[in-house]
């Protein structure tokens, strides 16, 4: 007989887990057809793996009758021993979840990215691996990509690919920009009923934007280059947090993508989406090339990925989407 899967020794032959487990529910539905359904596999297929298990074992197991399918004298001894041999693999399996992986990771974000991901990720990494212990870093993207150079962080968010060929880089998701500031803000009444706007409507508006070291700063510069014109900046300020406060004050409006708000008491800044090409930021996770990373680091790098993906889906990551 050819094998497709696992298989086990009961007595002399050599029979599938597969085969073990549809026939195992075959009895317990009394019934081929419910079997089938209860195991999402088509009728015919399972009457064929039955038929290979008979045909190993050169006895009949199974006999249709009136009342359904039922196990002959031999198919009922070969369902106990059967239970068995399935339990023990089951508890086998559970022993091997239990193992578990233990040792350090350490993790960082820029602070717009941390707000929606941080505490997700590090709920995410303490329910499926609670032995590591995990190290999460809150810096600017350029003092992340230095701790990553250095050694001192296993993985790091970043905006923009460094050309660094020791990093490996996963795209994670990509982000559209927003304008923000407070509704009572002069000039915002102009465009308030907007749900986009075009970086052309902006520029009477005061603006409070990271330095022109930032990532962000960039991409912004960037777009307003186009477009020939200057950004009105009102004033520079690279930390995430004093910026929003600024903004929250009403000192002026700024450009950042939809998480800068998540940590902002609801209504105290408004957004509004920015439609120009190039108005977003590509969220890239990087980390210490494969061979570098202890098992602890690379099970974080999983978890980090599944984690922002569910987050994008669930449609709580605002204005991101993920890469093609």
């Amino acid at each position: 007989m050819h094998h497709n899967g696992p298989s086990i020794d009961i007595g002399t032959y050599a029979v599938e887990l597969r085969q073990l487990r549809y026939f195992v529910k075959i009895v317990e539905e009394s019934s081929l057809g419910s079997a089938a359904r209860a195991l999402d596999v088509a009728p015919s297929a399972l009457s064929r793996q039955v038929s290979n298990l008979e045909s190993e074992l050169s006895t009949r197991l199974l006999q249709r009758t009136k009342a359904g399918t039922t196990p002959t004298d031999a198919g009922i001894a070969f369902y106990r021993q059967a239970q068995l041999a399935l339990r023990h693999v089951d508890h086998a399996a559970q022993a091997a979840r239990q193992a578990r992986l233990s040792g350090h990771a350490s993790v960082g974000m820029p602070p717009s990215t941390s707000a929606v991901l941080a505490l997700p990720f590090v709920l995410a990494m303490r329910e499926r691996y609670p032995d590591i212990r995990l190290r999460v870093v809150e810096a600017l993207s350029g003092a992340l990509a230095a701790s990553l150079n250095s050694r001192q962080l296993d993985l790091a968010i970043q905006f923009e690919n460094p050309g660094s060929h020791s990093w490996s880089l996963t795209p994670l998701l990509n982000e559209r920009l927003f304008v923000m500031a407070r509704p009572d803000l002069p000039g915002w009444e102009k465009i308030k009923h907007h749900k986009r706007v075009r970086l052309a409507q902006l520029t009477s508006l005061p603006l409070i934007l990271p330095s022109g070291s930032h990532g962000l700063r960039s991409v912004v510069n960037a777009v307003f280059a186009r477009l020939g014109v200057e950004p009105k900046v009102a004033a520079e300020v690279d930390g995430l947090a004093v910026l929003m406060d600024a903004v929250a004050s009403g000192l002026g409006a700024t450009i950042q993508p939809g998480a800068a708000t998540v940590r902002l008491h609801k209504d105290t800044v408004h957004r509004i989406e920015i439609s120009d090409p190039g108005a977003q930021r590509r969220n890239l996770l990087a980390s210490l090339s494969d061979d570098e990373l202890a098992p602890a680091a690379l099970a974080a790098r999983v978890v980090l990925t599944d984690v922002a993906k569910l987050l994008v889906l669930a449609k709580r990551w605002p204005g991101a989407t993920l890469p093609a």
